[in-house]
């Protein structure tokens, strides 16, 4: 049998939110979740996603699919989804209209500390630093 061959999705949100919403602000908490979903089923990550607001039309959402190198898309949840896309009904229907299945992985988050917080900031803040784009 083929592998499920998985495009995972994740939010670029602005350093800024990150005392609103850590999670939607670490995309390599977010990729992690995803990976851990595809894994526990038995498929495979072969694209990593990061964007924000990103409408549904945009051809790079889509290359991979019609490339045949991804059979369905996961986020972590509705929220990520949500920041991640400018419209989470249109891309949807994009991907029942495509035979794409589109996923939430609904694992729990991290619990975010200080220090975790410190962390992300530490990673996305100073790019000379470590910071790898993720």
């Amino acid at each position: 049998m083929d592998e499920v061959r998985v495009a995972t999705i994740a939010s670029l949100t602005p350093l800024e939110e990150l005392d609103l919403d850590p999670f939607l602000v670490d995309t390599r908490s977010q990729q992690a979740m995803c990976a851990r979903w595809a894994a526990d089923k038995g498929y495979v990550v072969t694209r990593q996603l990061v964007f924000y607001g990103m409408r549904p039309d945009q051809c790079g959402l889509w290359t991979d699919v019609d490339a045949g190198t991804v059979d369905l898309f996961v986020a972590p949840n509705d929220r990520v989804l949500a920041r991640a896309l400018s419209s989470v009904r249109e891309f949807s229907a994009e991907c029942e209209r495509r035979g794409i299945r589109l996923e939430t992985a609904g694992l729990d988050e991290p619990a975010y500390d200080a220090a975790m917080k410190a962390s992300v900031h530490r990673r996305l803040s100073m790019p000379t630093a470590g910071y790898d784009g993720c």
